[in-house]
């Protein structure tokens, strides 16, 4: 049976729109973190606990939506750029786990290597990701 192209394109289209919702409702609590570890300022082990909830929730939305990515039956003519979006997008997880497992709540820290590193992970994963989603575009278009 050949991949609905309709279908497809909407699910991907889904994905990233809650991919990008997942993210922004995250967004304030990474930045309360990094303005914290750029100003070398404390941050409370309640404040750190409470990022880290959040980062949980949105981990597991993230890992929910890679799952939906991987389950895909793309069209073959976008089969290899599937491949790299799931990769990708794997990728992005991986460095959202690193995130959230660099936030100690118990004692009240942050590993700040471990956090700037995931960052720059997620990055680079979100770079790819990005084009992937405009070669399909352009590629599904024609």
């Amino acid at each position: 049976m050949r991949p609905n192209l309709g279908y497809y394109v909407q699910k991907i289209n889904d994905l990233i729109t809650e991919t990008e919702k997942t993210g922004e409702a995250m967004h304030p609590y990474f930045e309360e973190v990094r303005q914290s570890l750029d100003e070398k300022k404390t941050i409370s082990a309640d404040k750190i606990a409470e990022v880290e909830k959040e980062f949980q929730k949105g981990l597991a939305k993230y890992l929910e939506l890679s799952q939906a990515i991987t389950a895909l039956q793309p069209p073959v003519k976008v089969i290899g750029i599937h491949k790299k979006l799931e990769k990708s997008f794997q990728n992005y997880v991986a460095g959202c786990k690193e995130m959230t497992a660099s936030l100690d709540a118990e004692n009240g820290s942050i590993d700040e290597v471990a956090f700037n590193q995931s960052e720059e992970k997620q990055d680079q994963a979100t770079e790819v990701i990005s084009f992937c989603i405009q070669k399909m575009t352009t590629t599904l278009m024609k």
